[in-house]
């Protein structure tokens, strides 16, 4: 099955020169959205896998049901402010500034496998965060997973010696 045939591109959004890749139009259509679970879930089945962390918010709804599909646990990586518990945070670099990821302190224990799930994966920036925290609590990344991977951005070049699982590339 081609996945692109489901997700909805739009041109200029949200500034001129850039194709948006809107996974909407896959998640509201219940049986293509467990398809592309699913096929994820194939990808990544050989893999030693305790836990999935995903970065919010549309790696919660790829990451969540990937972790349900596998039978293993879910930790939600969060903006700055939005965990009630301790948290360890990582700043990164937006294309205008600095963002703060978090996640609970006691989120991951040390030497668990976690595979990062994500719904898309451009520059990099958030992933590479994210596999950050996952190791500063002692946690081993086995793999990241996408719904869509965006090619020519070469987010691939920030996650040096980790697997990357993609459904769909785009390289332009």
């Amino acid at each position: 099955m081609d996945f692109k045939d489901y997700i909805r591109v739009i041109p200029d959004f949200p500034q001129p020169g850039i194709s948006f890749k809107d996974i909407t139009t896959l998640l509201n259509d219940g049986e293509k959205y467990r398809l592309a679970i699913d096929e994820l879930r194939k990808l990544v089945s050989d893999l030693k896998i305790d836990l999935i962390a995903g970065p919010e918010a549309r790696g919660f709804v790829v990451g969540a049901p990937l972790a349900y599909a596998l039978g293993v646990g879910f930790v939600p990586i969060r903006k700055k402010g939005k965990l009630p518990y301790d948290t360890i945070e990582v700043k990164y670099n937006l294309e205008y500034g600095t963002d703060v990821l978090a996640m609970h302190s006691d989120a991951v224990k040390p030497g668990q496998n976690v595979l990062i799930a994500d719904d898309l994966l451009a520059t990099g920036g958030t992933i590479s965060t994210s596999v950050e925290l996952v190791r500063q609590l002692g946690g081993n990344v086995v793999g990241t997973a996408f719904l869509i991977e965006l090619g020519e951005l070469n987010g691939r070049a920030k996650l040096p010696g980790i697997d990357v699982y993609s459904l769909v590339h785009y390289d332009n």
